[in-house]
């Protein structure tokens, strides 16, 4: 079956547990990552991982370890317990644009999202001011040394990963550099010199402070525009925006939005005035619907969707529904936090 086809639906692009379009392998380790296990970036973005470990009865969960792209790093030293389940969940770096992209599974474990924890695995994370994060299974085969790899679908070398990830950093601070596509050419290399001469940085820079000079500049102008969406309740979300382009209308989704956890879904100055959001809440027995007092109505459709226009949303076979207008923005930037009481109690069918 083709990938496309795999993540036809948001909720099965959940399940999966992919990191937008990543993938997962896992193999013995290769000699140069030395023993325990290891996580090697094949994409074009920074990716911070959580990992958890069997210990006796529990789990030891434990982050954040920040893999740059086409760099390998030790997430669980050896020895490791050959024929065990272990546990991996990734989120990309802040500074890309897009919102983060998030690698998940079916298992929950808690995790403290603003920073390194170390922590054994606990019924209620919320009551411990914790977060929800749910993890996917690894099984290692190796008591010494096991990798695991994150490929995209270009399938990137790590070499050529590193490449792609300068460049996409290049683009998320603000520095136009053309195509990603894994290739420093006279363009990016100008780029990358005019990016050095700004920030007043050696031309002797290495490719890893590189990137994580673009990371910091990405991050602090990622602060300063566009439009965030913040889940303040225990559930998973799934957001959707409406807004003018050009002389019409356009509605895009979804994200997803872990509990606790905001996402930056326009990642430019917001010069227009009318916006709107939408959102669904995900729970264990259904689906809860956003309340609408001041809105208008939207065309959306259960898989990612980026639709042209309002207007006649059956006729064209789309859902439609009605988008929340926000506040106006304040110097090009917009906060949206969705709150339990911000969503319609779940609807129970005929037959219940």
């Amino acid at each position: 079956m083709a990938l496309e086809r795999l993540f036809q639906t948001r909720h099965v692009f959940a399940l999966l547990g992919a990191l937008g379009t990543v993938l997962l392998a896992s193999a013995p380790a290769a000699a140069q990552s030395g023993e325990g296990w290891s996580v090697c970036n094949e994409t074009s973005r920074i990716v911070e991982l959580a990992t958890g470990r069997p210990l006796a009865n529990t789990h030891v969960i434990e982050g954040w370890t920040r893999i740059r792209p086409g760099e390998c790093r030790t997430v669980v030293e050896a020895p490791l317990r050959s024929g065990d389940i272990y546990y991996l969940y990734g989120r990309t770096s802040r500074a890309h644009r897009g919102g983060m992209r998030s690698w998940v599974g079916d298992y929950p474990f808690c995790v403290d999202s603003q920073g390194a924890f170390s922590l054994e695995s606990l019924p209620n994370c919320t009551a411990m001011g914790l977060e929800t994060r749910k993890f996917q299974p690894v099984l290692i085969e190796s008591s010494t040394s096991w990798s695991t790899t994150l490929k995209e679908t270009q399938k990137w070398t790590r070499e050529r990963a590193q490449s792609a990830g300068i460049q996409r950093l290049l683009d998320d601070a603000g520095v136009e550099s053309g195509s990603i596509d894994g290739y420093i050419g006279r363009r990016t290399r100008g780029a990358i010199r005019d990016f050095l001469s700004a920030q007043k940085l050696s031309s002797e820079t290495t490719d890893a402070e590189l990137i994580d000079y673009l990371e910091q500049v990405a991050i602090e102008r990622s602060r300063n525009i566009g439009l965030s969406i913040c889940n303040r309740t225990d559930e998973r979300l799934w957001a959707a925006i409406g807004r003018r382009r050009g002389e019409g209308w356009e509605s895009r989704g979804w994200w997803r939005l872990e509990a606790g956890s905001c996402e930056r879904v326009i990642d430019q100055a917001l010069i227009a005035a009318e916006h709107y959001v939408y959102a669904e809440m995900e729970t264990d027995t259904g689906t809860r619907y956003l309340k609408t007092t001041k809105g208008d109505t939207f065309c959306h459709s259960p898989s990612q969707f980026a639709i042209l226009g309002k207007d006649k949303c059956k006729e064209a076979f789309y859902d439609e529904a009605v988008f929340k207008q926000t506040a106006i923005p304040e110097d090009g930037r917009l906060v949206v936090e969705f709150f339990e009481r911000d969503f319609r109690p779940e609807e129970k069918s005929d037959g219940s």
